[in-house]
């Protein structure tokens, strides 16, 4: 039971990981579906290496200190709301209004977007068929990451506000259980001649949602006592404790179709990138 505390503990308070294995491999398998001939042919042949390799990002932050502010902006950190019209949408002029060590240190989730798309946009130039299948894996995590409510705010775990754990509740949990009833096709990827707009425009999206996520777990919590909120399951060989199914639904119908949109925005814009890329 003790390793089950300590789960917990792991889970509530260190896991920062948007979207969970599950959500980032589905939102890459998915994005490949979205893609026009004769760019689908080829993402379809390797459509396992996409979703199987959408979570290295995520592997990368235990061994590269760098890694980290690649997955998150503290929107509050420069603005109360959106739109972020005081923080420069070109990293350079950012760099040079808050020097970059303080723009590591509060994210770079946008940018950095913008630093893989072009370096996939040198791949497909050259025709490097490793280094396109690496680069796609890894953009449509940091897109995945880009819809992530709680990965624009300082608050991202719910750590201000004692609801430690949310960032999992709402990125794993309701996604896990609740997959299956998502429609995520939004039609087919298209080329995109603004895509720093559009990363920027999908922070701002998920920067103008923090208060709903927070404030919907809240109103939510105040139904369930912590007996019927939380329950133990068993993973593999362990068992841990998390949010019942019963609160999960609760949350989850409260706040409406915010994750399976934020999941399908994050689908359509990925695919269109790949193919602007291409």
């Amino acid at each position: 039971m003790r390793l089950g505390f300590l789960m917990l503990t792991i889970l509530s308070c260190g896991q920062v990981f948007a979207w969970g294995f599950f959500g980032h491999q589905k939102i890459n398998e998915i994005a490949v579906y979205t893609l026009p001939k004769p760019l689908f042919g080829f993402y379809k042949a390797n459509v396992d290496y996409i979703r199987v390799h959408a979570t290295d990002p995520d592997n990368r932050r235990y061994v590269l200190a760098e890694e980290a502010c690649r997955h998150y902006l503290d929107g509050d950190h420069y603005e109360a709301k959106a739109p972020f019209d005081t923080l420069p949408h070109f990293y350079k002029d950012a760099c040079v209004k808050y020097t970059e060590d303080s723009l590591l240190a509060h994210g770079i989730v946008p940018w950095h977007v913008q630093t893989v798309l072009y370096r996939l946009t040198e791949a497909f130039k050259v025709k490097d068929v490793a280094k396109i299948l690496k680069l796609s894996a890894d953009l449509g995590h940091y897109v995945g990451d880009l819809h992530v409510p709680l990965h624009s705010t300082s608050n991202y775990n719910g750590q201000k506000t004692n609801q430690k754990g949310i960032h999992a509740l709402w990125e794993s949990r309701l996604p896990e259980l609740y997959f299956d009833s998502y429609y995520l096709f939004k039609g087919l990827a298209v080329y995109n001649d603004a895509p720093g707009i559009s990363a920027w425009k999908a922070f701002e999206q998920s920067y103008s949602l923090v208060d709903s996520v927070l404030k919907t777990e809240k109103r939510v919590s105040l139904l369930f006592p912590d007996e019927q909120k939380y329950t133990w399951e068993v993973r593999g060989a362990t068992t841990v404790r998390t949010y019942s199914k019963p609160f999960c639904t609760a949350y989850h119908l409260e706040l409406g179709n915010m994750v399976e949109n934020r999941m399908r925005a994050s689908i359509i814009l990925l695919g269109s990138l790949w193919y602007t890329a291409w």
